[in-house]
């Protein structure tokens, strides 16, 4: 979503799409995704 927003931005240059981008770069910073290794885990616990 990050790249598209940015992508968004660097061709229209609306500065309501900057700040839609830098809102979701701060929540994803807050709130990082798993990495795929822990959610393997998750779904297949057996493995």
């Amino acid at each position: 979503m990050l790249d598209f927003t940015w992508k968004l931005f660097s061709q229209t240059g609306n500065i309501d799409t900057y700040l839609l981008f830098k809102e979701l770069e701060k929540d994803n910073q807050e709130t990082p995704e798993k990495d795929d290794g822990e959610l393997a885990e998750i779904e297949y616990p057996f493995l």
